[in-house]
């Protein structure tokens, strides 16, 4: 059975070239990205319809309410389980997104420690006082490699970085595998990159594209569910920076702009964390036809 991975920034196209792919393996999908786990985050999160989904079974789609948090060990156990399960009954399985992290997390025995609630207590307790931004600048002294892969309007997981190299002494990074032993050494995985320019555009038109099918009315009725008071769930791209629109705390302008600004930013962490894995066959920019003939003949 085959195992194929597909990642990449995000706006490259990883979710309609999975589709195709597991229409020609006859394959399921299980989702890697952090926030499509989240019902109700549809159109920030650019999720496939079920139309757009053409009959391919999805799965860690729409698994969790926006007020539940989402973690890495969460994730592993699931998304192995779940391989496991589809592999075992004889179909094939592709994996899509764009966390980095998620996917390493199928793949590779990931050494994180337990939590610990009286240092967690002590990093949060700064963090309040200090913000986001000193925050940030503080994990980038002791693990640049974690401060490029962790935005700074994420306090959440520069808290659980910090509070891990609190508890190891190493870097947060250091708990990563350095010797990629697989779980699944069978696995292909293919990357997906776009020129700089042409992926600033192509992030810029979808954020448009995101604005007109009603991304604020989205966030809007998630704030009634109780979106302001997530763990998680408020990171999301855009999000945050609409709901400071809908609070008043700027105008619509500015938070299309930002958005954009951040999802650039976002996805240059992206590549930069997928470039370190040499187990992945990077794409070309190329039609989605050309693209699929290249997977398909890579894993036959």
């Amino acid at each position: 059975m085959s195992l194929v991975i597909i990642c990449g920034a995000t706006a490259t196209g990883k979710s309609d070239l999975a589709v195709a792919v597991a229409q020609q393996l006859n394959a399921e999908i299980i989702n890697a990205d952090s926030m499509q786990v989240y019902k109700g985050m549809d159109i920030g999160t650019a999720k496939l319809s079920i139309a757009e989904r053409l009959g391919v079974p999805h799965h860690l789609i729409d698994v969790l309410d926006i007020k539940d948090e989402a973690n890495v060990s969460w994730y592993q156990n699931l998304a192995r389980e779940k391989i496991d399960d589809l592999v075992s009954s004889g179909k094939n399985v592709v994996v899509v997104g764009g966390t980095g992290l998620y996917i390493k997390s199928i793949l590779d025995d990931l050494n994180f420690p337990d939590t610990d609630p009286i240092i967690r207590q002590q990093i949060t307790d700064e963090a309040e006082k200090v913000g986001n931004d000193v925050m940030h600048q503080k994990l980038s002294k002791l693990d640049p490699a974690a401060a490029l892969a962790i935005p700074k309007e994420n306090i959440r997981r520069i808290i659980r970085a910090l509070e891990v190299i609190e508890l190891t002494g190493k870097p947060f990074t250091a708990n990563l595998p350095r010797q990629e032993s697989s779980k699944y050494p069978n696995a292909k995985q293919f990357g997906l990159v776009l020129d700089r320019v042409n992926l600033d555009e192509k992030i810029d038109m979808r954020v448009e594209a995101m604005w007109a099918k009603g991304f604020a009315r989205e966030v809007l009725q998630l704030m009634n569910q109780g979106l302001a008071q997530a763990t998680t769930a408020k990171m999301a791209l855009g999000y945050s920076q609409i709901m400071s629109f809908l609070n008043g705390e700027c105008d619509e302008d500015f938070a299309k702009t930002e958005t954009k600004r951040v999802t650039r930013a976002y996805a240059r962490r992206q590549e930069t964390w997928f470039s370190r894995d040499q187990r992945i066959k990077w794409l070309a920019p190329a039609t989605k036809q050309v693209q699929l003939e290249k997977v398909l003949a890579s894993i036959n």
